[in-house]
């Protein structure tokens, strides 16, 4: 006796549930179309430029017309041979690492300060004055820092208060790492805690009203009830974070740098920009940027496998 077959059922059933739930989303689809197709143009169809990394790309012949290096690597090799890449590998591992030390925790502490608010008017107002810093273009930023920092700035003023010597802070390395790590915390605290606000605002409140009958302090409501909340949210976000050690902010570099401190403060994109924008030795800086991609893509790999192993359910995939 043959069986029946459910309605629905194959290749054909499939097809027709998934033009149905298209037409059931046809809003969130279409409000979805416009960013999409942005990424594609704007990140997916350029990414054909790299082939100039493995040419003598000439801009009168093109991408395709330009002819293959002869050795392939040898844009690569040109890179590792240069007697400052170790001291420009280092420059750049460096910053990007110590900004990630206190520009990632920076905001879910003060996530979770915010969130300890009773007031809601106080706490709208210092959330949004938070928010500021953000859209300050890195060019007033890097001028307010110069200006700071001379002899006669904020900073100076702050030390001699404090009983300690003027110095001028943009006159060599010394005070590089404290301005610029301490500049993108300013702008990035309250910008990167919006994501972590949007997580505590699923926190059930009931959970306070039980650790209150338990006795809990607030030190044990935020490791507790506060924390396992954001953890997922936290885990992504610095999965996302370890690929960038090595993009850290050049534009902001470059303006940092004067003569006193150039050759000290010299990273990856600044030598990129020097290389590509300003020699115009267009091969020579993308396959530089190309070898900063693929560690980029080996840390985010590496940190998801890593985190796959502690807590699956927090990867990214």
């Amino acid at each position: 006796m043959a069986k029946k077959v459910k309605a629905g059922g194959g290749p054909a059933g499939s097809q027709k549930s998934f033009r149905k739930l298209l037409y059931q989303q046809k809003t969130l689809c279409l409000m979805a179309l416009v960013p999409v197709v942005m990424v594609i143009i704007f990140k997916y169809l350029p990414m054909y430029g790299i082939l100039i990394a493995f040419k003598n790309y000439k801009a009168s012949k093109g991408v395709w017309g330009s002819d293959w290096l002869d050795p392939l690597l040898k844009n690569f090799y040109t890179f590792f041979k240069n007697v400052n890449c170790k001291q420009i590998i280092w420059n750049t591992f460096r910053v990007g690492a110590l900004s990630l030390l206190f520009t990632f925790p920076a905001p879910i502490i003060f996530a979770v300060l915010l969130n300890e608010l009773k007031g809601n008017l106080y706490k709208r107002a210092v959330q949004t004055i938070s928010y500021i810093p953000h859209f300050i273009s890195v060019v007033v930023v890097c001028s307010m820092l110069n200006g700071f920092g001379s002899m006669a700035g904020l900073f100076n003023n702050v030390r001699e208060f404090l009983g300690m010597a003027r110095v001028d802070m943009n006159n060599g390395s010394k005070y590089f790492l404290l301005m610029y790590i301490g500049s993108a915390v300013w702008q990035g605290v309250g910008w990167g805690s919006i994501l972590y606000l949007s997580a505590l605002s699923n926190l059930d409140t009931s959970l306070y009203d039980v650790a209150n009958i338990d006795g809990a302090n607030r030190w044990q409501k935020i490791k507790n009830i506060v924390w396992p909340t954001i953890l997922p949210t936290t885990t992504v976000l610095l999965i996302m974070n370890v690929g960038n050690v090595l993009n850290s902010d050049y534009t902001k570099v470059l303006l940092m740098q004067n003569a006193t401190n150039k050759s000290e403060l010299e990273v990856i994109g600044t030598f990129v920009y020097q290389k590509g924008i300003v020699e115009g030795k267009f091969s020579y800086s993308t396959a530089v940027n190309l070898f900063v991609s693929i560690i980029c893509f080996a840390l985010v790999f590496g940190a998801n496998m890593t985190t796959r192993k502690i807590n699956p359910e927090n990867s990214l995939w």
